[in-house]
């Protein structure tokens, strides 16, 4: 297979320092907002990058679910890698690839986990079967087969089979609280429009960068 040839041009829209508001998460939220209109698959998707203690990065994807003035916001089983990275580095970086607009966002930030109110406010809005699932997948864990995955699942089912799912003990969240934020915005022979807004006494600046 010949894969370096693989390529196209980006030709659907520029990216100009007039058109971005002046402070990013609004310019992201407007971004999003687009995507979803798109009717994009999984326009939430984002990859969440974190570091081991041996300095090995490792990347996952995960769905977004909030971003508000102080950041960004996902939900995870707290024993599973990249709570055990998060905890002997905080730093982190989310990616969000919207290729058929030829966008990126990316973010760099510190995540901060969240009150035991909000993880449980969000756990009890999720499907029945997801709680079920967040019980039964020991997430990064080895398991032998998917059939013991499922039998523990159908256990699980079978447990709580009348009334709510009480919140896992292993299951939190985290929000990323930005201090840069990339906006790039594909651009005609590889020429891309790049802005970097970084946080800096509390004040947001942007610059432009070269592709």
């Amino acid at each position: 297979m010949k894969i370096d040839d693989i390529r196209r041009e980006y030709l659907k829209d520029g990216l100009s320092e007039e058109k971005l508001l002046d402070n990013p998460i609004e310019q992201f939220e407007s971004w999003l907002q687009l995507a979803v209109d798109a009717k994009l698959d999984d326009p939430t998707a984002m990859v969440v990058a974190t570091v081991d203690g041996n300095g090995q990065p490792s990347q996952r994807i995960v769905l977004l679910k909030d971003v508000n003035p102080n950041g960004f916001v996902f939900f995870t089983n707290t024993e599973s890698r990249k709570a055990q990275e998060i905890a002997g580095n905080n730093k982190v970086s989310l990616h969000f690839p919207w290729h058929s607009l030829e966008r990126q966002v990316i973010v760099y930030g510190t995540a901060k986990p969240l009150s035991n109110l909000a993880v449980t406010k969000y756990f009890l809005s999720r499907p029945k079967e997801s709680q079920l699932a967040a019980w039964a997948s020991a997430q990064s864990r080895p398991v032998s087969s998917r059939k013991v995955l499922m039998e523990k699942f159908q256990q699980i089912k079978n447990k709580f089979s009348e009334g709510e799912v009480p919140l896992p003990s292993f299951w939190g969240g985290y929000c990323i609280e930005p201090h840069q934020i990339e906006f790039w915005q594909g651009g005609a022979n590889r020429l891309h429009d790049r802005f970097m807004y970084k946080l800096e006494d509390g004040v947001w600046t942007k610059q432009r960068l070269n592709p």
